[in-house]
């Protein structure tokens, strides 16, 4: 029952949009078309997007995951001078923040508009993230281990790279998968702060050809167009809606699988000791 929302919205873009609204389609799909997706793909700038959804999820997810654990790694230790200042500091930004207008000009003081940079950079790191993987480390990490790698002579550095990180598959999978989807899904960002097209990420190009499509429908009412063209135009827009969302899920759904074990394991590590 959990996947039906997902496989109902799989049969209803390749169904016909009539049978689809009338409640007639529920298990298998009816009268198959592949109008939506064709229209999807007919606009050149969806593999653009593909492209640099890709490029941005994966280096974003890379920042984000050497920001995090580096961040709680240190946080962690109680031998930190001002340890509890650091996390005062960290923890205030869950609570307050600068707000869009000071965000964006601080974006723009700082050169990164139109930048690849102004999607990576300024969420570069969670502190809630931060919290689970500092609690992670705290409990789940034998102190022992790190002493004993201390006495044969390794550095603070060598003992996090070498010894934590290898203990901590789980963490690191389930915190990939968070920043990644997040990555994945954005748009906002880049609705604000990207002006140039060939920049664009994928959420925001399907936005657009939905936006499109519904704009055509209605100007098509206005003009009084007649009511078949009409129709077609609204059925054209059901199937963009539904096969919008396959395009933009599909990656997302074929990773999940392969780190669902991670995902399960590391979020309750964090969360029952947190």
């Amino acid at each position: 029952m959990v996947l039906y929302p997902l496989y109902f919205v799989l049969i209803a873009s390749i169904s016909d949009p009539d049978l689809v609204n009338t409640g007639k389609v529920v298990l298998i799909p009816k009268k198959i078309t592949f109008m939506g997706y064709v229209r999807v793909f007919q606009d050149g700038e969806i593999l653009t997007g593909y492209r640099n959804t890709i490029f941005y999820a994966i280096t974003g997810t890379l920042i984000n995951l050497f920001m995090t654990l580096t961040s709680a790694f240190v946080l962690s230790k109680k031998r930190l001078r001002g340890r509890t200042f650091f996390t005062f500091l960290f923890a205030f930004t869950m609570f307050f923040s600068g707000g869009l207008i000071p965000t964006y000009l601080l974006i723009k003081k700082l050169g990164m508009l139109n930048k690849i940079w102004a999607l990576l950079i300024p969420n570069a790191v969670s502190m809630y993230n931060i919290v689970v993987a500092r609690t992670f480390f705290a409990n789940s990490v034998p102190v022992e281990i790190e002493e004993s790698a201390m006495i044969d002579g390794c550095n603070t550095t060598y003992t996090f790279v070498k010894i934590v990180l290898p203990l901590s598959k789980a963490l690191i999978a389930v915190l990939a998968l968070f920043y990644g989807i997040g990555h994945w899904n954005s748009f906002f960002d880049a609705l604000i702060y990207i002006t140039n097209r060939k920049l664009y990420p994928l959420q925001l190009i399907l936005r657009e050809i939905l936006i499109q499509n519904e704009l055509k429908t209605a100007m098509m009412d206005v003009m009084a167009v007649g009511d078949d063209v009409i129709s077609m135009q609204m059925k054209i827009a059901s199937m963009i809606k539904y096969s919008v969302i396959i395009v933009s899920s599909l990656p997302v759904l074929i990773i999940y699988p392969f780190l669902q074990k991670y995902f399960t394991q590391g979020i309750m590590l964090g969360a029952l000791k947190g």
